[in-house]
């Protein structure tokens, strides 16, 4: 399965997965990638970290 802040491969056994009230699931390889989507609310498109991991995929 991927995070969904970075889409990076979270490894089995690993990882946190988060449940919202409404049903939606969030799967998450780091605190970081987190606190990122849910705390701070932030736009992983506009996250200069994830774009240089996507970059560097490809």
């Amino acid at each position: 399965m991927k995070c969904s802040f970075c889409s990076t491969e979270i490894e089995k056994g690993t990882g946190k997965m988060y449940v919202k009230m409404d049903g939606k699931i969030f799967y998450f390889c780091s605190s970081k990638c987190e606190k990122n989507q849910l705390k701070l609310k932030r736009n992983p498109v506009k996250t200069g970290w994830v774009a240089k991991k996507k970059k560097e995929k490809a």
